[in-house]
């Protein structure tokens, strides 16, 4: 017969509960950068530009220290050299070119 261990269960109970919220804010998932198709870089690519080209709004979502974040704003310029994107905002924005997950277009209504 085969024990079945519980992990870090059985210890759970001896613990009180401020200490074990403080182990779950300290013991977060990262999240895994996605790769992108040629496809879907393409299509960012073409998004930039326009955006670019026209001074449109749009949102951008990046991978940063194990997370996803979300941007909004109108491009200052696209770095391919140095390999980032600033943004037209009050801090300069920059935003690294191979973080890049997702851009869409914003539609201003």
């Amino acid at each position: 017969m085969e024990l079945q261990d519980r992990g870090s269960m059985k210890w759970v109970s001896l613990m009180l509960p401020e200490h074990v919220e403080k182990l779950r804010d300290v013991f977060v998932e990262r999240k895994v950068k996605p790769l992108l198709d040629e496809q879907k870089m393409n299509e960012m690519d073409r998004v930039l530009k326009e955006a670019l080209l026209y001074g449109k709004v749009i949102q951008m979502t990046y991978y940063t220290d194990g997370e996803f974040a979300r941007v909004e704003g109108v491009l200052a310029r696209i770095d391919q050299r140095k390999g980032f994107i600033l943004l037209c905002d009050e801090v300069g924005t920059e935003i690294p070119l191979g973080e890049l997950i997702d851009v869409q277009m914003v539609d201003l209504a």
